[in-house]
């Protein structure tokens, strides 16, 4: 055996190698990285070649590849006898007997580089491993040495663990471990070890507070080396300091008519009693309320307060006639409602199926299904997905896709026959309308839907005791009108003599049918007419009547709507000289309406 120098591209490779599998790209970018900083440190053996003058690789094609690869011209080899197997057997004994490096050797083996005098650039370019990496791994050299001889025997924590272990001080560690030491033989207990020495963590990237706050509340940045690299991993175990910090930034940053308020047991802030939070974009008399998270992060929400209502007062004009002017108290007793809020779910579930049904079954009019179509979409539980420019940007599910799809031919146009569109049509006010009393209700629309097909005749016989139990004694007593039950002393005999009654025919209570209230009906629509709504939109008054081109067709007027008509001569009202220059404005805007029509949706005006 004898130490030479040869060139490492005048060495053969061994066919009898026991390694035959291709290492990876990484490995080899590892070992070539090694070699360019430190050279080879373990010579390759080789032997003469039989009946040649060159020499085999026994061991060391690797280093052998990745020394040509750095651009060696000479490398130092062990040159030995060539055994009779052509070094298979020691080859094969080389690989097996070979053991990688213990973690715990490679942390302590970086950290006693560093005090040799090895920066950690130098030793992560010589193994090729990110800077780091370097400082994670002598992060882990510092654990409590008797943490690591454990370790060392093959019993290791996960990342997490090791995580946790690692940021807490000696002291800490050797108090944990001294409470969870394994026996001899046995394994440790890691997840009880790290839960012992886990803190909680405030983040410097939820910290609100600049550096001038973080010097005056005395927090140190720490980093967490075993976070996201693209993250900022910096963090702090002073809690109390960090969360104060946070206060003080709000309330030197509080807006106008805002408060800072606690979180409850879930995570919500707690707003003010009465107090509506407002999930939207708010109006301009909301207020706002900061509050910090589990996480210590600044957080908004927005609400609203209800309007305060107005005593009358001593002195009040509009206060009842007495000897002090003061509004008079009513101390009537609270009585029941007619309908509890158990009943008015149940009406509600009544009521939808019914119409369900009715909008399956029941004959309806072309006309009626489309008018019936519009209401449905002015529901207050329909939000529609729209790539109109001109409507804005509106969200919703895709429960009506299912529907339109049958109504598109393979040619990708419209194509279907008016029984297709009834069935599709049908369906769709199915999906839209609903009078639960959730988030689905559709408001007054469903009730007048309802009341036009005559839903009321799909209701349910609701003389039952489940539902008869909602009713109060008065409402109860009014349902034995018109049978010939009598109202009882007991209100549950008169319930049950109801439900016997109504075991074989139907009842239906007055307050579930469909037609809406008057007054209610009426207040909506002046609500949604006036000035095209109260969200302010500009009236559509002028799109009535429009073609196809966007010219308003104008049809002869009747008889009737002539005598109506205050601008004909002779009508009930004579009206004035300007009527005439009304009638020429009024025509002018719907031309100019329907020509901005068209431009907002791309197509050019006549």
């Amino acid at each position: 055996m004898q130490l030479t120098k040869v060139d490492p591209r005048a060495l053969k490779d061994n066919p009898d190698n026991t390694r035959q599998s291709k290492s990876t790209p990484q490995a080899d970018a590892l070992l070539l990285a090694t070699i360019k900083a430190v050279g080879i440190i373990q010579p390759p053996v080789i032997f003469a070649e039989a009946g040649g003058n060159g020499y085999v690789i026994e061991a060391g094609h690797r280093r052998t590849r990745m020394a040509i690869a750095a651009g060696i011209e000479e490398i130092d080899v062990i040159v030995v006898e060539a055994a009779n197997d052509n070094g298979a057997m020691r080859s094969m004994i080389e690989n097996i007997a070979r053991e990688p490096l213990n973690p715990v050797d490679q942390w302590r083996g970086i950290e006693r580089l560093v005090a040799l005098g090895w920066t950690e650039e130098a030793i992560a370019i010589a193994l090729a491993l990110p800077v780091r990496q370097i400082r994670k791994l002598r992060l882990l050299a510092n654990v409590l040495p008797a943490m690591l001889d454990h370790m060392a025997k093959g019993d290791m924590p996960n990342e997490q663990q090791l995580r946790t272990i690692s940021a807490a001080s000696l002291d800490e560690q050797k108090e944990v471990w001294k409470a969870h030491k394994p026996k001899k033989g046995d394994t440790a207990s890691w997840w009880a070890i790290a839960n012992g020495l886990t803190k909680t963590r405030m983040f410097a990237r939820d910290a609100s507070f600049g550096d001038d706050l973080r010097r005056a509340y005395g927090i140190e940045w720490a980093e967490d080396l075993f976070g996201p690299a693209d993250e900022d991993n910096r963090f702090t175990t002073n809690v109390e300091a960090f969360l104060g910090a946070q206060q003080e930034w709000m309330s030197s940053n509080l807006p106008k008519k805002g408060t800072i308020v606690d979180v409850n047991n879930w995570g919500q802030p707690q707003l003010p009693p009465k107090a509506e939070r407002i999930y939207g974009k708010p109006g301009k008399g909301d207020r706002t309320a900061m509050f910090l998270d589990r996480e210590g992060k600044v957080q908004s929400a927005h609400f609203r307060m209800p309007e305060a209502r107005r005593a009358k007062g001593k002195g009040d004009p509009t206060a009842p006639a007495g000897e002090d002017g003061n509004e008079a108290i009513d101390v009537s007793a609270k009585t029941r409602p007619d309908v509890t809020r158990n009943g008015i779910d149940m009406i509600g579930d009544f009521r939808t199926d019914a119409l369900h049904e009715a909008l399956a079954r029941a004959p309806i009019e072309d006309d009626t299904l489309m008018a019936m179509l519009v209401l449905a979409f002015a529901g207050q539980n329909v939000l529609v997905d729209s790539g109109s420019e001109v409507s804005g940007h509106l969200y919703g599910s895709r429960r009506f896709v299912r529907h339109v799809v049958r109504l598109i031919g393979e040619s990708g146009k419209l194509e279907f026959d008016m029984d297709t569109l009834r069935v599709v049509a049908r369906l769709t006010l199915i999906d839209a309308l609903s009078a639960r009393t959730n988030r689905s209700d559709s408001g007054v629309v469903v009730r007048v839907v309802g009341d036009a097909i005559g839903a009321d005749a799909y209701l349910p016989n609701m003389g039952t005791e489940e539902f008869l139990t909602c009713l109060s004694r008065p409402a109860l007593e009014a349902s034995c009108g018109g049978t010939s039950v009598v109202p009882c002393p007991r209100v549950r005999d008169t319930r049950a003599a109801l439900v016997e009654h109504f075991k074989e025919k139907r009842f239906v209570h007055q307050s579930a049918l469909f037609a809406p209230d008057d007054a209610k009906l009426a207040e909506w629509l002046a609500k949604n007419m006036e000035h095209g709504g109260e969200d302010g939109e500009a009236p559509v008054d002028w799109l009535v009547g429009g073609s196809e081109d966007g010219a308003v067709d104008e049809a002869e007027p009747s008889v009737e709507d002539e005598a109506k008509d205050p601008r004909v001569p002779g009508a009930e009202d004579d009206g004035n000289a300007a009527d005439a220059e009304h009638e020429e404005l009024d025509e002018a805007d719907a031309e100019a309406g329907a020509n901005g029509l068209k431009t907002a949706y791309g197509i050019a005006a006549e």
